[in-house]
């Protein structure tokens, strides 16, 4: 049986593809290290919106910086609000942070830019900058302002698995900044975060 999400918007998935995407129950939670990594070198005013909050490992770094942080979820998973779909909701918000759905990525980065007023973060494979569709459309209408790339390998791990060993994916902090130019800023963030904040990640 072919893979659904195989050619997503006349682009091609890489074969490893984390399952969380495809089945809702699953989920891989953020390390707490890659959220901040992200919120020492972006400053957000106002309230933050986490739509994908899964059981709150990002926004519960967030609340730590953010003013006011709201979490909501597709699925139930415990945290925040359950049952809200993110690509249909229409809300406004100062500030989206969150780590979307791989298959989703395209959709969140328009659903995020309609509905935030200041700034939007998504936490994607640094290959999502290629690709011709893109280029096209995103990229072309609504360019990041600046790519946050890792200097350190994000390994992604389902609830309750042994975190062990380190990632082959290269992940960015990807900002929308509604306050910037129409330019993209290309940035690395410092080695050492995942030392830093290893408690809990």
């Amino acid at each position: 049986m072919a893979d659904s999400t195989y050619n997503l918007n006349g682009g091609f998935k890489p074969t490893l593809k984390r399952f969380a995407d495809l089945d809702g129950p699953d989920f891989f939670p953020t390390p707490a290290w890659a959220t901040h990594a992200l919120v020492d070198n972006e400053r957000f005013e106002g309230t933050t919106w986490e739509p994908a909050c899964g059981d709150g490992a990002m926004s519960r770094v967030l609340e730590t910086t953010c003013k006011l942080v709201v979490s909501s979820d597709l699925f139930d998973r415990g945290f925040g609000e359950g049952g809200i779909d993110f690509l249909t909701a229409d809300r406004k918000t100062d500030n989206i942070i969150t780590n979307p759905p791989y298959n989703s990525a395209e959709a969140f980065v328009a659903a995020g830019v309609r509905q935030a007023r200041s700034k939007v973060a998504l936490l994607l494979r640094l290959a999502f900058l290629e690709g011709a569709n893109r280029a096209r459309t995103i990229f072309s209408d609504f360019p990041p302002s600046r790519v946050w790339v890792f200097s350190e390998r994000i390994t992604f791990y389902p609830k309750g698995a042994v975190v062990k060993g380190s990632g082959t994916t290269a992940y960015a902090w990807f900002v929308w900044d509604k306050n910037a130019g129409r330019h993209t800023e290309l940035k690395w963030l410092k080695p050492g975060y995942k030392a830093r904040y290893s408690v809990g990640t």
